[in-house]
């Protein structure tokens, strides 16, 4: 049960994190590429790069954090 609230606390920070990112970035007129190893993306605003960079890190160090509770509390 825990668990599961931890999992859905953490989707719905994220997704509101998401929203207001969206929101923030409406009228953003610095746009840039980010260029992978084969090809490169379509431009994109500079704040949504970063903006979403941290969410999609928020999320796994989230979901690493919750593997980590669940694998101590079954050793226990």
């Amino acid at each position: 049960m825990i668990l599961l609230k931890k999992t859905l606390y953490t989707i719905l920070f994220n997704f509101s994190l998401f929203i207001l990112l969206i929101v923030g970035l409406q009228n953003n007129e610095k746009k840039t590429k980010v260029d992978f190893i084969i090809n490169e993306t379509v431009k994109l605003p500079i704040g949504f790069i970063f903006g979403a960079s941290f969410i999609s890190g928020s999320i796994t160090g989230s979901f690493l954090s919750l593997n980590l509770v669940n694998k101590k509390e079954q050793s226990s």
